[in-house]
């Protein structure tokens, strides 16, 4: 189990001999924002209370640790924690050698991915009378039992932080509120809508702790909607999140003058297909949307209940940090790269190298203009895509970018030295063009743009090396164009076509030649590798038995033996069993 460090039984369940480190650990952590203690990507710290609890379900003795990953504002502040099943409880119990059982494994079969919690649904297991059981059903009848028992009853529970509103700033949406002698706070009429900051040359604060605004009189000064007679505006101004909350349904109908959106853009368009955000926005700005979308829809303004369909976590972008032996952090400029050495340039010193997540403290930090004004956007973005898996945590390699500028490069010089009579005769890349159309089209549903920028190459390197027709070049055009938008138009206008790449059709594929008409098989003698052999996938099983026996290190461990069976797997292997 793992309490927040500021729970109240923190104190009552120490131990005598934690006391010093428990003490210790709730003075770090009182130092720290909520935003730092729920950040995935750092390492996770915590103290142990000496104290253990009784699982109910089985009787065991748990120990009880404070992590300040928990908070005491969310839910009750203490979890049952499920490492084998939750990211931040598996890295927990991974830093502190605790144990990791898992009680649910993949229903179709898939060992879990190493060094990740499997949070997914599906069958139980290391769970008594519940194994074999789907989770849903498991969740029900655990909950039925702890109920019969007098443990525990199904509830569902619902949580919204209270955050402030206000702030003494400039630069918000000005509250729509007059404060009138006679009336009191009096909401500004909605003729008088939208409240505008005021044009000044200048804004400094009061020195009164009152937003700059209190000090601008001839804007503060006003009249009351209500009597007519001297009023004074709300100061204050709304957070960012008054409009972030609900930007997107705006952005269906931006140009609406006496409507924040009508009613027939958010039916068209809402909801939201995919809502992309690092982890720290599913539990502030996703979760203050919802609840705002759910108060419009209450109220009638929006049709759907939900605003978002679907939801992925971008992974935290890395950098390599350098710091001397004094510990000092020193940017790239700074340093010369020698193979894997990072010497500092003034002095001559090796530096210790880490990657670490961005951050002004270590220097690491990458400004996107200065990439841009050196490689250009479309290698910025091409790069970025091509970093890793979607999800996860990338390191920022300024030398990997060189490979991208290149791969750009290459396929601008093959269109820019494309000559129509020069082309290969016939149609040699059909196979390939389809397949790699495929890969690309399904990588860009699922988000994988790592592994799409890397079918793309290959298909360039069969284009340089073999000569590429124009179908194969308007392809790997508009295959490339989402991920290099500029070079992409440019290359479509120089292939002589009219207008936007963006406004061409996507290049469809047959799914009959994405399949390889010719399949290598491995031929194995008794359980073991003696060769390969290709055929016709849909060769008969004669003709691969006939084949594999002939390739001639095959047929050496064949001599004097005698076959007693020939296993064919369709389109993989060939196993010979001989005696």
């Amino acid at each position: 189990m793992v309490l927040s460090p500021e729970h109240p039984l923190v104190d009552t369940l120490t131990t005598p001999a934690q006391q010093a480190a428990v003490r210790a650990y709730q003075v770090a952590a009182r130092r720290k924002s909520d935003l730092e203690r729920t950040d995935l990507a750092k390492e996770k710290t915590g103290a142990f209370t000496g104290a253990f609890a009784i699982n109910p379900v089985n009787g065991e003795k748990i120990p009880v640790w404070i992590a300040d990953y928990v908070l005491s504002s969310y839910g009750t502040g203490a979890i049952m924690a499920v490492p084998a099943h939750d990211q931040r409880d598996y890295e927990f119990a991974s830093t502190f050698d605790l144990p990791i059982r898992p009680v649910v494994r993949p229903a179709d079969g898939r060992a879990p991915e190493p060094g990740r919690a499997f949070f997914e649904d599906g069958i139980a297991v290391n769970s008594g009378d519940l194994d074999g059981l789907p989770t849903p059903e498991a969740k029900t009848k655990v909950t039925g039992q702890l109920a019969a028992r007098g443990l525990g009853r199904a509830m569902v529970s619902f949580r919204l932080r209270d955050w402030v509103f206000s702030r003494q700033r400039y630069w918000g949406e000005p509250i729509p509120i007059v404060h009138c002698p006679t009336h009191g706070t009096v909401p500004v009429p909605e003729s008088a809508l939208p409240v505008t900051l005021p044009e000044v040359e200048r804004y400094e604060p009061t020195g009164t702790g009152e937003s700059p605004l209190a000090g601008i009189e001839s804007w503060v000064k006003t009249t009351c909607p209500t009597c007519g007679g001297p009023a004074r505006r709300e100061t204050n101004t709304m957070p960012q999140w008054a409009g972030s909350c609900w930007y997107y349904l705006r952005y269906l109908d931006p140009k609406a003058d006496h409507e924040p959106w009508s009613k027939e853009a958010e039916k068209q368009w809402q909801p939201v297909d995919l809502y992309v955000g690092g982890a720290e926005h599913a539990v502030l700005h996703l979760l203050y949307s919802r609840f705002w979308h759910k108060v419009l829809y209450d109220l009638g303004h929006v049709s759907t209940k939900e605003p978002f369909k679907k939801l992925r976590h971008q992974g935290t972008v890395l950098a390599y940090s350098y710091q001397d032996a004094l510990g000092r952090y020193h940017e790239l400029s700074e340093i010369e790269l020698r193979g894997d050495d990072a010497i500092l340039k003034s002095t001559g010193e090796k530096l210790k190298v880490a990657v670490d997540k961005m951050a002004k403290t270590k220097l690491n930090g990458v400004n996107p203009d200065d990439v841009v004004a050196e490689h250009g956007a479309d290698v910025l973005r091409l790069y970025e895509m091509f970093m890793g898996e979607f999800e996860l945590p990338k390191p920022w390699d300024a030398r990997a970018i060189e490979g991208c500028s290149r791969f750009l490069k290459r396929v601008w010089r093959l269109v820019e030295e494309f000559d129509e009579d020069q082309a290969p005769a016939g149609d040699p890349h059909l196979r390939l063009r389809h397949k790699t159309i495929k890969k690309v089209t399904g990588d860009l549903e699922r988000m994988a743009f790592n592994t799409a920028v890397a079918a793309m190459m290959e298909y360039l390197n069969a284009l340089t090396g073999s000569g590429a027709t124009r179908e194969d070049l308007l392809t790997l055009i508009k295959l490339v164009g989402p991920f290099a938008p500029h070079l992409g138009d440019e290359a479509w206008e120089k292939l002589g076509q009219q207008g936007f790449l963006l406004q061409a059709s996507w290049p469809s594929y047959d799914e009959a030649l994405t399949v390889d008409a010719v399949v290598t098989l491995g031929v194995q003698v008794n359980g073991k590798l003696r060769g390969d052999v290709q055929v016709a996938r849909d060769a008969p099983e004669a003709e691969v038995r006939d084949k594999a026996m002939a390739v001639p290190n095959v047929a050496r461990h064949l001599a004097g033996k005698t076959v007693r069976k020939v296993i064919v797997v369709a389109g993989k292997i060939v196993n010979i069993v001989v005696s």
